[in-house]
This record gives structure tokens, C-alpha cells and sequence, in this order.
């Protein structure tokens, strides 16, 4: 195990240390550190990452959860499944209905 010697810098009332970029990525600290007092020690470990469920992954979780999801049964009747979705254009950073919306008012005003 290797020591390493690190100064306390002043920030604020409070102080910290700066951790050297090869310890940052070698130990994953990249999303931010775990402090634990030790009462004689301290030991920092990387904040874990929350794991991400596949669509698939979350509806079984939901199936098989007790919760009531039957308030949300009238979202059934709303006819979204119906409109034609288009994908905006590569390079178009805005929601696709928007996007329609302002083309189709373009498109109008140059009649």
C-alpha cells in the first residue's frame, strides 16, 4: 500500500484535499467519493452508481411490485398511441412535435 502526502487547501471556512487525476480514474471516484470516519481512520470510496433497469427490466419490477397503478388507466383512452411520431432531423435539438409545429407554420407562410 502506497502513502501518499496531501495538503489541506483553504476553502471557504471549511478545508480539502486535492486527489491526484490517476487515483480519481483508477478508483472510479469520477461521480463523487464516500467519506467514512473510522473514529481513528478515514476512508474514502467511490459513490456508487445507481443501476439502470432496461425497459423490460423496469415493467417486470413494476409487474411484480404491490403498488396500484390503476389511476393510471385513463391514460388509456388518450389516443397518443394513435398520432404519427416522425424523429426530428439529425442535428435538431428539440422535441419532434415542436419541431412539426414549426415547420408546418413555415410551410404555411411561405403559400
Amino acid at each position: 500500500m502506497k502513502t501518499t502526502e496531501l495538503k489541506l487547501a483553504r476553502i471557504g471556512n471549511s478545508r480539502g484535499i486535492r486527489l491526484p487525476a490517476d487515483l480519481i480514474r483508477r478508483h472510479g471516484l469520477d461521480d463523487g467519493v464516500l467519506l467514512e470516519d473510522r473514529g481513528d481512520s478515514l476512508v474514502l470510496r467511490p459513490k456508487a452508481k445507481p443501476k439502470k433497469l432496461s425497459w423490460e427490466e423496469t415493467a417486470r419490477e413494476m409487474a411484480a411490485s404491490d403498488e396500484d397503478w390503476s389511476e393510471w388507466d385513463c391514460t388509456l383512452a388518450d389516443g397518443l398511441e394513435e398520432i404519427p411520431w416522425e424523429p426530428a432531423p439529425a442535428g435538431v435539438n428539440e422535441p419532434a412535435a415542436t419541431y412539426r409545429a414549426k415547420r408546418k407554420a413555415r410551410a404555411t407562410k411561405s403559400k
